[in-house]
């Protein structure tokens, strides 16, 4: 669209007189002959500029002008005034004031008014293309925030879909897992035993494999946070090595780990994580090793004042991976060959899960390999210096004989499982089947521990726990029953919903022997208060 202008002037030859002069210009130009008319005509069209002649009957140039300037639309339009009254400074003050740009007498030299026309005109282009542009990165904004809106509505439609299914599939196979350990303690000949172990083992599996989707998700999603805890790297690479050495056993794989001297015992970092990273690391390393040696190698690399950098190693005489293989490590849901998963099985999410923590920790990961010829793979992370004081120290102390403890749980099988569990401890346990029935036998009956499940009809846990924390503080006691989640969520969000609530530890169904072990402990020992919940929580 071409740009307009308006000239005002009551006289119709001075009019063809300046569309002249104005001929050369790609414009459209319009006429007025009087001030109400060019008032009309500005509230009408969008004008670039406004040449209007200062004497005409009726309403002058000078009254047109104030018009203009008090409607909104015409507030900031540029207008040229055209006179031939100039004999005195006085005419082209009071022209300025009112509110005109610029001041030309007749008779009008055509080269000025060209000249000045020309740059009002170079200035409207511009002011139009800025508000394209404003109005084009408006629009990119408004879309942009509806993009944001539709990922984050995406993002947490995905987290609640995964912890639902994360909570749906843990709870049969606690009860799986659960009673497939328990049956293995119990007296079997060789060939029950190898059915238990064949039971336990794909439980195992398929709980990886949930773990893995849940953990990529989070780490997609940025909900994966660091902890920085002091821990003894020998104790956590033995922890790795006992854990890994029965399926080792299993393939008649030498299996070893080395720790060089130099190294420090006591580190501060994320001990949880980088053993998450050994892991799948050495249960690639096994799996994809049919005979030979698997080993663990740590190396000191260097020290910076209170920072080391440590190079783990995980070195394997198996099948190795081809050059093309090795181009689709680390991304997910992939394996180095297409014939791997059919053969080995696998989500193919476990390398790129911990190249994700290694990045988190600041760190690099990589492999060495030759197919045919073994692996190596390895990663190197900065980790703080500690102290042989600051390292946690190992809780050794004997579960107490007696503990008064009820198992908050509606589903049967999950009840029969932990009662199961808690009789090869040494102890029975009362069974409240909904959090409404847990809070009753609490008000009733003093316990020392209650295991509370989150997800119970007519009280949820979180909510069951809040009425109990009130009656507490109700009723001033001294000592606060000990209450630990025991659910089948897994996510970030409800361990931190159950401390909020004001219980004192979390464990995520299936739970193994050890941890049920370290909760009963810790509630006998008192070592942890309930976290303080506010009156606006307990409302």
């Amino acid at each position: 669209m071409r740009p307009k202008i308006l000239i005002v002037d009551d006289l119709i030859e001075n009019l063809i007189s300046l569309e002249a002069v104005l001929d050369d210009f790609d414009i459209d130009i319009v006429r007025a002959t009087s001030g109400e008319e060019a008032l009309k005509r500005s509230l009408k069209d969008e004008f670039a500029l406004v040449i209007l002649d200062v004497q005409m009957p009726g309403m002058n140039g000078y009254e047109t002008l104030e018009m203009m300037r008090q409607r909104k639309k015409t507030r900031y339009l540029p207008v040229v005034f055209v006179s031939a009254i100039h004999q005195s400074d006085l005419h082209i003050i009071k022209g300025i004031e009112t509110g005109a740009v610029d001041f030309i007498p007749k008779p009008i030299i055509p080269n000025i008014l060209r000249g000045k026309v020309r740059v009002f005109l170079d200035l409207y282009m511009q002011r139009v293309q800025l508000n394209q542009l404003l109005t084009e990165m408006e629009q990119v904004n408004v879309n942009l925030k509806i993009a944001k809106e539709k990922a984050e509505e995406a993002t947490r439609t995905k987290a609640m879909f995964l912890a639902n299914m994360s909570h749906e599939i843990r709870t049969p196979l606690n009860g799986v897992i659960g009673l497939t350990k328990l049956l293995q303690k119990s007296p079997l000949n060789d060939e029950q035993q190898e059915m238990l172990n064949i039971i336990c083992n794909s439980g195992d599996n398929l709980m990886n494999i949930i773990n893995d989707i849940l953990d990529f998700s989070k780490i997609e999603s940025g909900q994966i946070q660091l902890e920085t805890i002091s821990f003894d790297l020998k104790e956590m690479i033995d922890n790795v090595f006992q854990l890994m050495k029965f399926k080792a056993d299993e393939q008649g794989i030498n299996f070893q780990y080395v720790i060089e001297p130099d190294v420090p015992a006591v580190l501060c970092g994320d001990p949880l994580r980088i053993n998450q990273i050994l892991l799948n690391l050495v249960n690639n390393a096994i799996k994809f090793t049919p005979q030979g040696k698997v080993r663990i190698m740590v190396r000191l690399l260097d020290t910076y004042e209170d920072m080391v950098r440590l190079l783990f190693r995980v070195v394997d005489t198996g099948i190795g991976i081809s050059d093309e293989g090795k181009a689709m490590l680390f991304k997910e849901f992939s394996q180095s060959e297409a014939s791997i998963s059919r053969e080995y099985g696998g989500t193919g999410l476990g390398l790129a899960i911990s190249q994700n923590l290694v990045s988190l920790m600041n760190g690099e990961i990589g492999v060495n390999s030759q197919l045919g010829q073994g692996a190596e793979f390895w990663f190197r992370i900065p980790l703080k210096l500690a102290s042989q004081q600051e390292a946690r120290p190992t809780d050794t102390c004997s579960v107490p004989a007696e503990l008064r403890i009820l198992l908050a749980e509606d589903n049967k099988i999950n009840q029969k499982v932990s009662v199961l569990q808690l009789k090869q401890l040494g102890y029975s346990c009362d069974i409240a089947g909904n959090g409404r029935q847990a809070v009753e036998m609490c008000r009733q009956n003093g316990y020392d521990v209650v295991l509370m499940d989150m997800q119970m009809p007519e009280l949820d846990g979180l909510e069951a726990c809040r009425l109990i924390r009130r009656h507490e503080k109700e009723n001033r006691e001294s000592t606060p029953v000990y209450i630990a989640a025991v659910t089948a969520s897994s996510q970030p969000e409800d361990r931190r919903a159950c401390m909020e609530a004001g219980m004192n530890n979390f464990m995520s169904k299936p739970f193994p022997e050890n941890e049920l072990i370290a909760i009963l402990q810790e509630a006998a020992n008192g070592l942890t208060e309930p976290n303080p919940v506010t009156d606006e929580q307990l409302l």
